[in-house]
């Protein structure tokens, strides 16, 4: 019954039934006039009314008319969250820095993120920044997570002891639904920013959580290019044939790994720098969502669902772990590439230009792990005997390639909503709930 999930969420039915929630995180992105109701009410004009006030407040504050206590124009965002609040935010910075477009937007400006309570990431998080030009954004739905709270008190004492109690209003601002806790904090609830319950905090990035950070940052022109280009992966996915469905294909291809061939583990190997931060964040949305042994009705699950995710930039993964992959266990593996860099460079009198260089790789991966080597090869060749054993490759290990034509805000938007709708899928499949964690609770 997929057709009729994927439309279920899309309608604002309360699938995530163990909190008797909708899952609407693709509300986040659609566009002013679409119609998505939660208990009959379009949620659309909320969304476009709190994204109206992210725009409005970047706009004051990257033109300076923002000030801190002491009159000057902050330049620095330091974002305070965890989980949910941090990785999908810091996935696409980290995609962003090096677009030229937004690079150009951001200059003179940095953005960071702290979300460890270990005082070690308080200390990095604030290195060489001035309280004077830094604004802290406190990312807590209830302004009561643990340890977001507790760095939130920390970085405000580092304002407070060189700016003053008053510099509070001026330095800090608030994206959460406890009205109460963020004045009693000391932030203007004015200075507060709202998201809901219908959407799940590894399906965030979004909402304010990730484009009240972001637009500061960039401008609220290149992060509503990110939204757009997952609002046209969102319309795929809900309207195109299950045959070209992007999606549904990939879903149905780890289901196909995970539960009918016993793989338990998937490599995500993206051919660019810029997404050094995919893995990381993909291993949560995938791994919070599916690690589940019971379906949605509390039964438990006769077969294994859920996967194993890890990744690592190519070329490096090559020189670490490709090993396992080839010679080892069978890992599935998502490679994926950019056909136009986002960084142009050649070397007169190479033969080939880094990004090419890049690319031959990317492509040659999938043909080594699909052919292998076979030993009569390995003859062909002369190797010794007893060599032939270790330079065996079996062959026969499933890959899948996708390439994006470039890496700008919108592609970014568009590959991160391939895999949050892929994982629904997934989930749709197993007959789980994707949209609870109950696991990660029993950690809090």
């Amino acid at each position: 019954k997929l057709k009729e999930k994927i439309e279920k969420m899309f309608s604002g039915e309360k699938i995530n039934s163990t909190e008797n929630r909708s899952v609407l995180h693709v509300a986040l992105r659609a566009p002013r006039d679409a119609v998505i109701n939660s208990d009959g009410v379009n949620v659309v004009p909320e969304v476009w009314s709190v994204k109206d006030k992210i725009k409005q407040f970047s706009e004051t504050f990257r033109s300076g008319s923002w000030v801190g206590a002491t009159g000057k124009p902050l330049t620095n965002v330091v974002s305070v969250g965890i989980g949910g609040s941090f990785l999908g935010p810091l996935f696409v910075h980290t995609a962003l820095q090096t677009d030229p477009e937004a690079a150009e937007s951001a200059k003179g400006r940095q953005l960071r993120f702290l979300a460890n309570v270990d005082p070690v990431d308080v200390a990095r998080s604030i290195k060489d920044l001035d309280p004077e030009t830094t604004l802290v954004v406190v990312v807590s739905k209830t302004f009561t997570t643990a340890e977001t709270m507790l760095n939130a008190r920390t970085i405000k004492e580092w304002i407070v002891s060189s700016l003053g109690p008053q510099a509070v209003s001026k330095h800090m601002i608030a994206v959460s639904t406890n009205l109460k806790l963020v004045r009693e904090f000391g932030i203007d609830p004015n200075n507060a920013f709202a998201f809901w319950d219908r959407v799940g905090g590894r399906y965030s990035v979004c909402s304010a959580v990730g484009v009240l950070p972001l637009s500061p940052q960039y401008g609220f022109t290149i992060v509503q290019k990110f939204l757009e280009g997952a609002y046209s992966i969102d319309n795929h996915f809900r309207t195109a044939s299950f045959e070209k469905n992007i999606p549904v294909l990939l879903g149905l291809l780890s289901v196909w790994n995970v539960s009918f061939l016993g793989y338990p583990a998937r490599a995500i190997l993206p051919y660019s720098q810029a997404f050094e931060k995919l893995a990381p964040h993909i291993q949560q949305v995938s791994m919070e969502s599916n690690g589940k042994g019971v379906s949605i009705d509390g039964v438990p699950l006769p077969y294994e669902a859920g996967e194993i995710d890890f990744g690592e930039p190519g070329t490096n993964g090559q020189h670490s772990f490709y090993q396992l992959i080839h010679q080892g266990r069978v890992i599935p593996c998502d490679f994926i590439g950019v056909i136009k860099s986002q960084q142009h460079v050649y070397l007169k009198g190479e033969t080939v230009s880094n990004h090419d260089e890049l690319m031959s790789n990317f492509f040659a991966q999938p043909d080594a792990l699909a052919y292998g080597k076979t030993p009569e090869q390995l003859r062909s060749e002369n190797v010794s005997e007893n060599l032939i054993p270790h330079k065996t490759f079996k062959g026969n290990r499933p890959s899948l390639s996708l390439l994006l034509s470039s890496l700008s805000a919108y592609e970014i938007g568009q590959l991160l909503a391939i895999y949050e709708n892929r994982i629904a899928v997934q989930g749709f499949i197993w007959g789980i709930n994707s949209f609870d964690q109950w696991g990660v609770e029993l950690g809090k």
